[in-house]
């Protein structure tokens, strides 16, 4: 038998049990729970066994919560009540009504729900909630938090404007499978020794990553302002740090790598894995087909930037203001004085520039190529092309991507030139 993850609690029975207590151990101690009361952590443990049954193997789908006179109340469908509502509208045999916005609306939404709202879910959903009772009381923010996160874990929620980066090997099909897992094991370890530099700068980047089979997704499950920013030096690093392992390796286990970086929305969901949802998350949207099909077009050490827009502002006291692709590197750019001091192989840096190619046409003005791509779909999107160059002191710079008078190979149906205000820092 296993204990329950507080140490010193009831044991669990059974073999079922036994594995998911490994796995809430595993969430309690990245959820923040460990310095709670053994009291509350013992409730928190039994709340999840209880949502564990609701989630019934993953039959079922749980999409919120909230509480009511000492009781929580777990609102779940059937997993395939999902697509089979947007389908039954689409071919006009009922469904609930504006399906597909409704039920974005409340994936993309807070697992906590006011009990009006979460009323309201549940009668759209035609469902009876489940009511668990728990002795103790959701009266801060962080219990809160906690009790949503393990909602979150059986559930499935749609990510709005989040940056997400592809990372693909070139040619790794082409290599034995020993080479393969020397490849995935180099390119893995790029990105944790990225992630602890980020991190001795206080960048604190809650990533995840999934892999592709050839390579990683990478995105940043924060929400703050600077999330999307913050991916985009993580995948600086990434790259820095394997293009100097490839500068020194003698064979070709450390990977050749393109690169494409997008913001869209995506679905965010933990798969099965025994009698357990995983305790890492999968993405699947329109952001992951879009990086896809940019990076099967991109060459062999190239970086490409997707044509996306996002807002900041406008919760009543801000000004909306739009940002597309060409801000968003200009930004990012303002603040990479950040890093400097970062030791990349030996070499500290000293001025990272990073921009998206095209060329002077003075004034202090400047042009960005746009290319259009078109896949094996028939399908166009938007790129543009970035560089990065690092520079690290007394140590022999790093140069990232391709320049724009190098992309003669770049298979593109379309190039455009778009004038840009400000001038390239």
């Amino acid at each position: 038998m296993s204990p329950n993850p507080s140490g010193g609690l009831r044991e669990m029975e059974g073999e079922s049990a036994m594995r998911h207590g490994t796995w809430f151990n595993t969430f309690a101690t990245e959820g923040g729970a460990q310095n709670l009361p053994a009291e509350t952590r013992e409730e928190l443990a039994r709340l999840d066994n209880r949502l564990f049954e609701i989630w019934n193997l993953g039959d079922n789908v749980l999409l919120g919560w909230t509480h009511s006179a000492g009781e929580l109340l777990i609102l779940s469908i059937r997993h395939y009540t999902i697509p089979e509502s947007v389908h039954a509208e689409a071919d006009n045999r009922g469904g609930m009504r504006d399906a597909p916005r409704f039920i974005n609306d409340v994936l993309s939404g807070p697992k906590y729900l006011e009990p009006a709202e979460f009323e309201r879910i549940c009668r759209s959903f035609n469902c009876k909630p489940e009511a668990v009772r728990v002795n103790f009381r959701i009266d801060n923010k962080r219990l809160a938090a906690l009790v949503s996160d393990m909602v979150r874990c059986y559930g499935v929620s749609l990510v709005r404007n989040r940056a997400v980066v592809l990372l693909d090997a070139v040619e790794f099909s082409l290599q034995p499978p020993l080479d393969q897992m020397a490849m995935l094991n180099s390119l893995a370890y790029s990105v944790n020794s990225a992630y602890g530099q980020l991190l001795s700068k206080d960048i604190r980047i809650d990533f995840a990553r999934t892999t592709t089979g050839d390579g990683f997704y990478i995105w940043n499950r924060a929400t703050t302002a600077e999330a999307n920013t913050e991916l985009y030096k993580l995948m600086m690093m990434i790259l820095a740090d394997n293009a100097v392992a490839q500068r020194k390796s003698r064979s070709s286990w450390v990977p050749k790598l393109r690169a494409a970086f997008h913001v869209g929305e995506h679905y965010e969901f933990h798969q099965v894995e025994g009698l357990n949802p995983t305790n890492f998350s999968y993405i699947v949207g329109q952001v992951t087909v879009d990086l896809s099909r940019m990076v099967d077009c991109a060459l062999p050490g190239q970086i490409l930037l997707g044509d996306f827009a996002t807002q900041t502002g406008g919760n009543g006291c801000e000004r909306l203001i739009r940002h597309d692709t060409g801000d968003f590197v200009e930004n990012t750019a303002a603040t990479l004085d950040q890093l400097n001091g970062l030791d990349i192989s030996g070499g500290r840096i000293s001025n990272i520039r990073c921009y998206l190619t095209g060329r002077s046409v003075g004034g202090g003005h400047y042009q960005v190529n746009r290319y259009h791509l078109r896949d094996k779909h028939g399908t166009t999107r938007t790129v543009y092309n970035a560089k990065i160059n690092i520079h690290r002191g007394t140590a022999e710079p790093i140069f990232l991507g391709i320049r724009g008078d190098d992309l003669q190979d770049f298979n593109a149906s379309r190039v455009e030139a778009v004038s840009r205000d400000a001038a390239v820092t």
